[in-house]
């Protein structure tokens, strides 16, 4: 059994701060706080569905990964749950964000606020071309698609909770009555 690493007091971190964390140790920086998740198999769950969808139809410009930084500036380098990226930038970490074609967050208990507020301004402002926030949580599992806007920030494009096909970044289908079906079958299990 190792022991969990001891991470240095800060009140705000920055990207200069982050040679002193353990290599294998992974953290998002947003806004200055250092967060290091612990996502639930469910949770990754919902996130494999979501990178098997889009590489259904992935061109090979693009490659999809789970779980990889963002270069964005001193005070933020988020770690998506799901980013398509220029192929180019598969061997890199973290990836400058000017790389990511689409950022996919899917919502925790402990990340429902920067989810659906502070990534949605840190994304949009680093001109991510589109952020998909999928919901796990509600009674529905529901996908949102947002889209960079002219005039600044995002749009909504999309909200749903059943079974969708979406054109952009290309052609993906994204099931979610299947995944609440699924995710309600394992929790009952689970209950026994």
């Amino acid at each position: 059994m190792t022991a969990a690493p001891i991470l240095p007091e800060r009140h705000e971190w920055t990207v200069d701060d982050l040679g002193d964390l353990p290599k294998d140790l992974p953290y998002e920086l947003i806004n200055g706080r250092l967060i290091v998740p612990s996502p639930t198999p469910l949770h990754q769950f919902v996130c494999a569905r979501v990178v098997f969808a889009l590489e259904l139809h992935c061109p090979d410009d693009y490659f999809v990964s789970m779980d990889q930084s963002l270069s964005i500036d001193r005070r933020n380098e988020p770690r998506p749950d799901v980013v398509v990226i220029r192929v180019e930038q598969a061997n890199r970490s973290p990836v400058p964000v000017q790389d990511a074609l689409l950022a996919v967050e899917v919502i925790s208990p402990e990340s429902t606020i920067r989810d659906r507020h502070e990534k949605v301004r840190i994304y949009a402002n680093a001109g991510v071309g589109a952020y998909w926030v999928i919901d796990p949580l509600r009674e529905k599992i529901t996908f949102t698609e947002l889209l960079l806007s002219p005039k600044g920030g995002y749009e909504p494009s999309v909200e749903t909770d059943g079974l969708v096909t979406i054109d952009r970044p290309w052609k993906v289908t994204l099931d979610l009555p299947a995944w609440t079906r699924r995710r309600q079958e394992v929790l009952e299990r689970a209950r026994k």
